[in-house]
């Protein structure tokens, strides 16, 4: 196991459709001091996609190497396309002053949260699984096998509920928001992240 108090790691998860990737951009662009964790993928790039920003694009022949090596942190397949984070990523990006944030399945918060206890870990949940169908079917235009698939992935996701530390109810994004800085403000200001401050006045000479 990793000492996870030498690492600042911020899980945030939520079904498909929950909003979770909307709250996370804007907690990226309003604190400086955070940084997104690129993962590894096997599916496609995107138009507009950028190797190394959204993801790291690799074969499924280069994946399996790095499970093979025990390079991931966590892993998982998705559909037919597999999705990890390396353990070189998180000790690249989670050290000193900069804090990291995962988005990842509630699979792969439960490997991380068994490595790094000591993380953060943020459920991003709809306020009803009606509202969250309704949504899928809004962004994909249409009602097919795969939102009904992901309606029962949600449910399932939803179960896991109790790895996470804080539970963010995103009915409107506004307020869900509010609630996520608030979290992120209470981290920050946390035992574990001021005790060296703590421990600089008590190191102070007596005036």
């Amino acid at each position: 196991m990793a000492n996870s108090e030498k690492y600042n790691i911020i899980v945030v998860s939520g079904p498909s459709g929950s909003g979770k990737s909307t709250l996370i951009h804007r907690l990226l662009k309003e604190h400086k001091n955070i940084v997104f964790s690129v993962s590894h993928t096997t599916r496609p790039k995107r138009d507009g996609e950028i190797d190394g920003k959204d993801y790291y694009f690799v074969t499924e022949e280069d994946f399996r190497k790095k499970i093979a090596a025990d390079e991931f942190v966590e892993w998982a397949q998705v559909y037919r396309n597999l999705y990890g984070t390396t353990l070189d990523e998180v000790k690249r990006k989670a050290s000193g002053d900069q804090n990291l944030i995962l988005d990842v399945d509630v699979q792969g918060a439960a490997n991380i949260k068994k490595q790094f206890p000591g993380a953060l870990f943020i459920f991003i949940v709809p306020p009803t699984l009606a509202e969250l169908k309704k949504r899928l079917i809004e962004r994909e235009k249409v009602l097919d096998g795969n939102i009904e698939k992901r309606s029962a992935a949600a449910k399932e996701e939803l179960e896991q509920y109790h790895l996470y530390d804080y539970i963010v109810i995103n009915d409107k994004v506004e307020d869900a928001y509010t609630v996520l800085k608030s979290i992120y403000t209470a981290y920050n200001n946390s035992a574990v992240k001021k005790n060296s401050f703590v421990e600089s006045i008590l190191a102070e000479k007596k005036v």
